[in-house]
């Protein structure tokens, strides 16, 4: 038997995920690693965690799995889009990267809004904001000068981590689509918004196809991480497009609703839909796209609520499910990092409004889950009303989805039954991708009819559904009072 390897580096760890070439997930594997708040609205990750990360779990899992390095067919790697690292001459990073959770760049995202918005829109498809590279790159410019001056390599997150492997520099066409520095027209990078950066095409690594076999483990990698010397590499894509393709969603009209670090709706389609609400990128699948609304700090959410408060996530769930829906009055907005659907406003701060004597933790508890599922019916009406056709049921991915509880909350917010498969992670999708580049799978269709398996349905309530619509108009005219203060506060 011979095996397919995909890793993922998300928020705050990197899962790996080993397939055999009959679709058999045979194990998996995970990694936390740190990241940093140096400053308010600062997040930063320092890329020799990552590459720690990445030694730590492939000889975790080939360990686990016994697994021989030498049978694994290829090996692919994903991470979230955005989050970019600047290297001098020698590949070497020169500042932490900066995390596309990041918030630092508001001034930058509002100058290039006022004075560009209209061109970087036609050209990117998306409005200025501070998750964009090019609003992040100057802020460095204006803020750490030397180090703007010795930047001669930008590399994207799973880019970096790839180098490590391969010592192959380039990205593929998704990822740079998530720059802001790509003309999403022409499929390449713009001679206008490089400008912009105050950079040159030189700087940026050569675009491939996801799929593109661009260079094999070295011996030096190998001995890190204890694959096998000359294992083919692949490019990869972003974590999203991997979570929705591990999800089944390859046809016009699927749906997946995302319950990771960010929480998003994304619908497939055979065109993008340009709209400063909306987050397009091309799918792996030829020819399609998955426009989606976004949340940005939902399974984050509830990861920093455990590690501020304390408590597993299974004692949490435990006591949040015996709160009675609407948590007493108590509600939480999940903006602690700004939001984006349908905002786009990085100044908006997170909040607990309508405490009580009577509340307990576990009333925190369930308003954390509460709010970020408001979030999402927030972005799910943002659909409808740009009129995009989809489907009426949806899948549930992420690791947040793994939670009964929070399933069935977010299905009654949704008023949509969410199927759940036996694993949407991106590592999934970027070891089903790898198949597709060796030829093991015929097509992403052909992929996903061997490796997705259903496992189960969560059914919304009416009742519940119609008590969150309810709930869902307070929430919104809380955004409403509290917004004007963050704004002033700058």
């Amino acid at each position: 038997m011979k095996y397919l390897l995909g890793i993922d580096f998300g928020g705050g760890s990197s899962k790996a995920t080993l397939l055999d070439t009959l679709g058999n997930i045979v194990a998996e594997h995970s990694v936390e690693y740190p990241t940093y708040y140096p400053q308010l609205g600062w997040c930063e990750q320092a890329p020799q965690d990552w590459d720690s990360a990445l030694a730590e779990n492939v000889n975790g899992l080939l360990t686990k799995s016994g697994v021989a390095a030498g049978d694994i067919l290829a090996v692919a790697i994903d991470s979230a889009t955005h989050t970019w690292v600047m290297c001098d001459e020698d590949f070497r990073p020169l500042r932490p990267a900066i995390h596309w959770t990041d918030s630092r760049s508001r001034s930058q995202a509002n100058m290039l809004k006022q004075e560009y918005g209209d061109f970087i829109f036609e050209k990117s498809f998306h409005r200025p904001d501070t998750i964009w590279t090019l609003p992040q790159m100057l802020w460095v410019k204006e803020n750490e000068p030397e180090n703007f001056k010795r930047l001669r390599h930008i590399f994207f997150e799973k880019d970096y981590i790839r180098y490590g492997l391969t010592g192959v520099y380039c990205t593929d066409y998704i990822e740079a689509q998530g720059s802001m520095l790509f003309d999403c027209n022409t499929g390449k990078w713009s001679a206008e918004l490089l400008a912009m950066a105050g950079i040159t095409e030189e700087v940026l690594p050569p675009v491939v196809k996801p799929t593109d076999v661009i260079g094999a483990v070295t011996a030096q990698a190998a001995a890190r991480t204890g694959l096998a010397a000359g294992t083919p590499v692949i490019c990869g894509t972003t974590d999203t497009v991997l979570e929705v393709f591990a999800s089944g969603a390859v046809h016009p009209g699927d749906v997946t609703v995302k319950l990771a670090t960010a929480g998003r709706i994304c619908v497939i389609t055979e065109k993008p839909y340009p709209n400063q609400h909306l987050v397009n990128y091309s799918h792996v699948a030829e020819g399609l796209w998955y426009p989606g609304t976004a949340t940005k700090a939902a399974a984050s959410s509830y990861r920093w609520y455990r590690d501020t408060f304390g408590g597993s996530y299974e004692e949490l769930n435990q006591g949040a499910a015996a709160v009675p829906i609407g948590s007493e009055g108590l509600m939480y907005h999940p903006y602690l990092n700004g939001e984006l659907t349908p905002y786009a406003d990085p100044l908006l701060c997170g909040s607990f409004i309508g405490m009580r004597a009577t509340h307990t933790k576990a009333h925190f508890t369930r308003s954390v889950l509460e709010g970020v599922s408001l979030s999402l019916l927030h972005s799910k009406k943002t659909l409808e009303e740009i009129g995009i056709p989809h489907n009426t049921k949806a899948t549930i991915i992420g690791g947040g989805a793994k939670g009964e509880l929070w399933r069935q909350i977010t299905a009654d917010c949704l008023g949509m039954e969410l199927t759940r498969t036996q694993s949407s992670d991106s590592s999934l999708g970027s070891a089903m991708l790898a198949g597709v580049a060796m030829g093991v799978f015929s097509s992403p269709e052909a992929a996903v009819k061997a490796c997705i398996k259903e496992i189960g349905v969560t059914v919304p309530v009416p009742e519940n559904t119609a008590k969150y619509a309810a709930l869902f108009k307070e929430y919104v005219a809380v955004h409403d009072a509290l917004a004007p203060i963050y704004r002033a506060r700058g």
